[in-house]
């Protein structure tokens, strides 16, 4: 009995050592093996092997409490370090047993400090880890703030540069014909809300306590003013009554910019775009789909039909922003163009929980 026990113990060592075994069940059983062993064990009498089989077994159980007190996922420490913790403490009885119940209980409770050390181990390493993945976490995000910054930077010149060349052209002396002028101040107005726009993302990259958030957010009402005389002629179609949060409404907009972007630069022979947003339930589908292309066109704008993470960097962030509000987003070639799908949450996962 004793030799299955130090069996049972060794195994699960091994298996919750190995990266992909989660290390509560192993943990869990060999602990459970333990204590139904410890409990049968009064039927078989004393055994002359028992003191050098426990000390193994205990070795292999307090490997285990340490495992799970540092790996075991949250309220899951518990029971995963308290079986094999409390098989530690009570399998001195086989070796005492029959003896004085005080003496018993005594060395339990002596034998019950090496699980309680093995578990403050274990939760020491745990603190360390998560501080070691804060710092990391930290430094990425120090890293993307400083690459968001020196992109805005960047960019925002540029686009200075051709709104004054934009406001430039509008002066000049003379009439303008009618097209050139609405041309000129489409490409200015675009281009200050592409200057509002990267200010708005950079403010709401630092976290800032209230940053972002005061600040009115482009969402699904801003849809009409983003399409309006877009080349090719988008036809929108926008469900009445959409009550969506304001985290999914801002990602809809941004779904649409940066398809309709994808058209201008991909899809020249387009004639036609279409621009759907409607309820499923208590989520929210947007698909925008233009006749471009079909699978010719797929090199150019990523080249799968699950290719979100090729198609550019653009897709790629809103597919990863889609799967953190619980949502997911495609885009791959059709029968005569290209469409991007999103499916959305009407709501914010902390909103449904409210």
């Amino acid at each position: 009995m004793d030799m299955i026990a130090v069996l049972t113990a060794l195994g699960a060592v091994i298996s919750a050592l190995a990266p992909r075994v989660p290390v509560a069940p192993a943990a869990e059983a060999a602990g459970a093996v333990s204590l139904v062993i410890t409990a049968a064990h009064p039927l078989l009498g004393r055994q002359a092997s028992a003191p050098l089989w426990m000390m193994a077994e205990v070795l292999a159980l307090m490997t285990l409490v340490l495992l799970a007190a540092r790996r075991a996922p949250g309220r899951r420490v518990i029971s995963a370090a308290g079986l094999p913790g409390a098989a530690i403490a009570s399998v001195l009885i086989r070796a005492l047993w029959p003896g004085e119940p005080s003496l018993m209980v005594t060395g339990c409770a002596g034998w019950s400090l090496l699980a309680v050390a093995a578990a403050a181990l274990g939760l020491y390493m745990r603190s360390l880890d998560s501080a070691r993945r804060r710092a990391v976490a930290g430094a990425e995000r120090e890293q993307r703030l400083a690459l968001a910054r020196d992109l805005h930077d960047y960019v925002a010149h540029d686009v200075n540069g051709m709104l004054v060349q934009a406001q430039a052209a509008r002066t000049v002396p003379g009439p303008l014909p009618p097209a050139v002028a609405d041309a000129l101040r489409r490409i200015e107005e675009a281009g200050v809300r592409a200057l509002a726009s990267m200010d708005r993302t950079l403010e709401m990259l630092h976290d800032r306590p209230g940053a972002g958030r005061d600040r009115h957010l482009p969402g699904v009402e801003g849809l009409e003013g983003l399409v309006d005389g877009f080349s090719p002629p988008v036809l929108l179609t926008v469900d009445p009554g959409l009550d969506l949060s304001r985290e999914t409404s801002a990602t809809v907009y941004r779904v649409v910019t940066e398809a309709l972007t994808n058209v201008r630069r991909h899809a020249g022979r387009a004639t036609r775009v279409q621009v759907e947003v409607t309820a499923q339930g208590r989520s929210v589908r947007v698909r925008i789909a233009d006749d471009g292309g079909g699978r010719s066109e797929a090199a150019g704008r990523g080249g799968r039909s699950d290719g979100t993470r090729r198609g550019g960097f653009g897709l790629a962030g809103l597919t990863e922003r889609a799967g953190v509000l619980g949502g997911s987003l495609s885009a791959g070639p059709t029968r005569d163009g290209w469409h991007v799908t999103a499916l959305l949450p009407a709501k914010a996962p902390r909103e449904d929980a409210a």
